[in-house]
């Protein structure tokens, strides 16, 4: 694969002729970062929106509410790859910022370590737990069947899984961003063409949108690590470096938990949005809630995008003591991923019809998705704002504010969706998600607001 790293001029690159990130503007640095990471989370996005697609013909309603009871294993699976990757892709720019090449290093072959362990325990745990994680969700029959032969193949899959998630990030951390945009590409198209096969040509149903994702994670989990092999990586692989840091895995750890903790919110939230359907609808609703579900993830996607693309110049700034350049840096995160909300939002209530109806053609599941969409995507934008708020405490080496702000989601969402069904029925359920944005927006905004204006005159958070 060929890399062109020139395309993308690094932070704290060194070479002649290269822009130094506080001689430009901290808009384009900030572009430079934010485009491959969005363009990269968009078309992850993408092929979960077509596995969507897939799925919803070929396999219908059934195959749908399978898939969403399936994903917050899966999603859990994912979380810990996020987990080392935003922890060390951190570290990784802080000690690149502060010239610390030794310690890069050390933060690079902790992380491989740490996603071999991971991924060993989930898989003997999943292994283990056979359908508990389904039955606990109110699974039975074809939905029941399907889910537990797509859980299945990740719980053989799971390091490919982890892997494609972390190391891409490490990669961006690195200082080629451009090589990390083109591996998560390269996957996602993969992954399509793979689901074609696999579902529609072989008919292995759901087990085959399994194999899809995991073989094509697998090959994004060996180039990565091929690049770290070669002369490209800032820094390199090598055979001499390979000791495990416990204090560095520690430090991967804390950083990296609000990352995980995201993950486990998506995943607890989904599986019981999930229990809640079943217990005031039926599985169709289950069907709905995966198809808004594919919607939602290109907003979720781009949002983590921008987040991204911020954290590596925000680490920067702060490692290299260029703190004036960072509320800049936030507020321009905050201007695109606001907007581009926004805008999903109005298409979501002026083209309901047309969104909902490229992933199903059975009229009772369009419905009750169209419906669904306005209420429980009407404040997706704010979710947004709370992604950039976590990442950028996670840029700033305060991972147990980003934490803080990932257990609040969950702590606040819970309790609307216990009660707002009592009331509302199904409805109730669809506008839980909303509502806890709103109120966990009016707490973190202001909290975020005074630790910035702290930081630009120089005191420290308290």
């Amino acid at each position: 694969m060929q890399t062109h790293d020139a395309e993308l001029p690094v932070l704290g690159q060194d070479q002649q002729g290269s822009t130094e990130p506080h001689n430009e503007s901290v808009a384009r640095t900030f572009w430079r970062y934010t485009i491959p990471a969005v363009v990269a989370m968009m078309v992850n996005g993408l092929y979960q929106v077509v596995d969507g697609v897939f799925v919803g013909h070929f396999i219908g309603s059934d195959g749908l509410a399978a898939v969403n009871l399936a994903w917050p294993v899966v999603g859990l699976i994912a979380g810990l790859g996020t987990l080392v990757g935003i922890g060390a892709g951190s570290l990784l720019s802080l000690f690149r910022g502060a010239k610390d090449t030794t310690q890069g290093q050390a933060v690079l072959t902790t992380s491989f370590w740490l996603l071999l362990i991971l991924a060993a325990t989930t898989s003997l745990a999943l292994y283990a737990s056979g359908t508990l994680l389904l039955d606990l969700q109110g699974a039975s029959g074809d939905v029941l069947r399907f889910g537990h032969s797509y859980l299945s193949v990740f719980g053989w899959g799971a390091v490919a899984t982890m892997a494609a998630g972390a190391l891409p990030m490490l990669i961006r951390n690195d200082g080629s961003p451009g090589v990390a945009t083109r591996l998560l590409i390269f996957g996602a198209l993969t992954n399509i063409v793979l689901d074609y096969v696999f579902i529609v040509l072989l008919q292995w149903q759901l087990a085959g949108a399994a194999w899809a994702s995991v073989v094509s994670q697998s090959l994004v989990a060996v180039l990565a690590l091929s690049y770290f092999c070669s002369a490209k990586a800032g820094v390199r692989l090598t055979a001499a470096s390979l000791r495990f840091s416990l204090n560095l895995a520690g430090r991967t750890l804390v950083q990296g938990a609000s990352g995980l903790v995201m993950f486990l919110y998506f995943a607890f939230i989904t599986a019981l949005h999930n229990k809640q359907l079943l217990m005031y609808g039926e599985p169709l609703h289950v069907a709905a809630f995966a198809l808004i579900g594919y919607i939602g993830v290109i907003y979720y996607f781009f949002a983590e995008g921008v987040a991204s693309g911020m954290q590596p110049p925000i680490s920067y700034y702060y490692g290299a003591g260029k703190i004036e350049r960072i509320s800049a840096t936030l507020k321009l995160a905050c201007q695109v991923s606001l907007s581009v909300g926004l805008v999903i939002v109005l298409c979501l209530n002026v083209f309901p019809e047309f969104i909902v109806s490229l992933f199903s053609q059975e009229n009772t599941l369009l419905n009750e998705a169209q419906k669904g969409a306005r209420l429980h995507l009407s404040m997706v934008f704010l979710d947004g704002f709370i992604f950039l708020a976590a990442m950028y405490y996670v840029a700033l080496d305060q991972g147990a504010k980003s934490l803080l702000i990932s257990l609040g989601n969950m702590a606040i969402q819970v309790p609307f969706l216990f009660f707002l069904p009592e009331y509302l029925g199904v409805d109730g359920v669809w506008l839980s998600v909303p509502v806890s944005n709103l109120v966990l927006t009016l707490i973190v905004a202001p909290m975020l607001w005074r630790d910035v204006s702290r930081l630009r005159h120089g005191r420290v958070f308290s």
